[in-house]
């Protein structure tokens, strides 16, 4: 076979042509997008999620991430600089693309009535939470437009970006403002640059999926583990023809680091002082390396509030679709692949590897994202009985996140079952027990929730805090409404597809077999 017909194969066989692609890939994003703001939590309850939207705000408000609202509030976690400024720990990454959420909500409540004053707050809440919603939504869209990218059949593409977007906490966390759909998407993005693009050996592409990787170290620098596994891929993928891209990843991810490193310098005086107290809860050292790796294993495998089998149990088909996945790109597998396994272990160590008060294996969530690109593969090779098992792990996991989603994760956990009076994580604790008890509760009774209890959605809470019923209904509506709309319209577009088995080479139309590029290639597999 020649160096053309391979260069085909790593692409894969086209499913569609870009335009229907392309307008798929918006299409689904737009109906998730509706979709989980509709479900959003809106709110921001945990020290991660208040440090960050201070963050964003001082920047808009400002001009600067330092967070002396926090101090004021008395929730204040992070250190003061050398210039007297009190600074939470984490990148400005998350902060600076929040930005846009947070102008946006200002604008709106500039000029929405029937927000009554002491609620300001909470609808801007409510807005920049939202953004959560968007990058879940963009994740799922962008492992759609990698499976594409790997020959997989556009409607099974759809499928199985849906389980991904669904099936996993990909959905839980979209409701929430921390940083993992964030870190999803910036990682499934960087996948699709450098695997699924088209243009296998393009610097250019390259430093573009350097961009991603280094604006993902600045959401958190813990996310720099995921690097080493990305360049070793593009390197083992194409070997010496690949040495220049992978030059210019690694390059341009060390100048995200560089930054990185430059700043902590500028702020504390040291490179590697990033920002982190001494010591939390308890007169705890959160941010050391102090699990034992059995205990973090067993957590994040076993546990029953913390499995990722437990919370994204479609990984029972992704890990072997992996090595289905390496058939297609070995490239890509080895990220889907090795990724989750450097996560695993990194975080299994950490000292608070549950991760706060949160739902599920928080921090392994852009990992759990990476390794579902195994489903593309298994969904497209499927025997019925694998198809049966899909649909009862996808029903499960989407059951889980629905329980997580409808009630506050902290009513369950502020009561003593989380954590010990040491601030050790408990480990026969189950949110997934918690919150169902909490959801049947509610729903069987007639007594109305108090405020931040029940199910705390964004048009609950804002109702309970005085905004008008107007307000909320056109709120309401607009979601409902663009969920239906572009939810139609993605229905219509796979329709319009015809035939919705796979393509075969004696079934591609006429005008891609004229494409010398790809028409040649084809004829020779099919001459043997």
């Amino acid at each position: 076979m020649d160096d053309q017909s391979k260069a085909w194969l790593d692409v894969g066989m086209p499913t569609a042509n870009d335009r229907s692609r392309k307008r798929i890939a918006i299409l689904l994003f737009l109906a998730l997008d509706f979709l989980f703001m509709l479900t959003s939590g809106g709110r921001v309850r945990t020290l991660d999620e208040v440090s960050v939207d201070f963050q964003s705000e001082s920047l808009v408000t400002r001009g600067s991430t330092a967070v002396p609202q926090a101090v004021a509030a008395n929730f204040f976690y992070g250190k003061i600089d050398r210039y007297g400024q009190p600074r939470a720990p984490y990148g400005d990454g998350q902060a600076i693309l929040m930005a846009p959420w947070h102008v946006a909500a200002r604008m709106l409540r500039a000029v929405l009535p029937g927000i009554p004053a002491e609620s300001k707050d909470l609808f801007i809440d409510v807005v920049v939470t939202s953004s959560s919603a968007t990058f879940s939504a963009l994740a799922a869209a962008l492992a759609f437009c990698i499976f594409c990218g790997l020959g997989i059949h556009i409607r099974t593409a759809v499928l199985a970006a849906l389980m991904l977007a669904l099936g996993t906490p990909v959905f839980a966390y979209s409701a929430w403002f921390f940083s993992e759909p964030l870190a999803a998407a910036l990682l499934l993005g960087a996948a699709l640059t450098l695997f699924a693009s088209g243009e296998q050996r393009s610097t250019a592409l390259a430093a573009v999926a350097g961009v991603l990787l280094g604006m993902t170290v600045w959401v958190r620098p813990a996310h720099i583990i995921a690097v080493p596994m990305f360049f070793l891929a593009l390197l083992l993928r194409d070997r010496k023809k690949s040495i220049v891209p992978a030059l210019t990843l690694g390059a341009i991810v060390a100048l995200f680091g560089g930054a990185y490193l430059l700043r902590n310098q500028i702020y504390f005086g040291n490179p590697m002082d990033f920002g982190y107290p001494v010591v939390a809860e308890g007169d705890k050292h959160l941010n050391s390396f102090e699990t034992p790796l059995a205990t973090g294993l067993y957590g994040f495998l076993l546990s029953p509030g913390k499995s990722i089998f437990l919370f994204a149990p479609l990984l029972l088909l992704a890990i072997p679709g992996v090595f289905k996945l390496a058939k297609r790109n070995i490239g890509l597998a080895i990220v889907a692949g090795g990724t989750p396994l450097i996560y695993l272990l990194f975080f299994a160590r950490y000292t608070q590897w549950e991760g706060g008060y949160c739902v599920g294996p928080r921090y392994l969530v852009p990992a759990i994202a990476l390794l579902c690109l195994g489903l593309g593969p298994v969904l497209a090779e499927a025997t019925p009985s694998i198809c049966k098992l899909a649909v009862v792990l996808f029903v499960a996991g989407a059951l889980v996140q629905i329980v997580s989603i409808g009630t506050s994760f902290m009513e369950d956990q502020s009561t003593g079952k989380y954590y010990d009076e040491g601030w050790n994580y408990r480990m026969d604790y189950s949110s997934i027990k918690g919150q169902t008890g909490l959801l049947l509760h509610y729903l069987g009774s007639s007594k109305p929730a108090r405020m931040n209890f029940g199910h705390d959605r964004w048009f609950v809470f804002l109702a309970k805090g005085g905004v008008s019923r107007g307000v909320l209904a056109a709120g309401i509506i607009f979601q409902v409404g663009g969920l239906v709309f572009f939810g139609w319209q993605l229905r219509n577009a796979l329709e319009a597809l015809g035939d919705s088995g796979p393509p075969r080479v004696g079934h591609l139309s006429s005008d891609v077999l004229g494409d010398p590029k790809i028409g040649e290639p084809v004829r020779q597999l099919s001459q043997g």
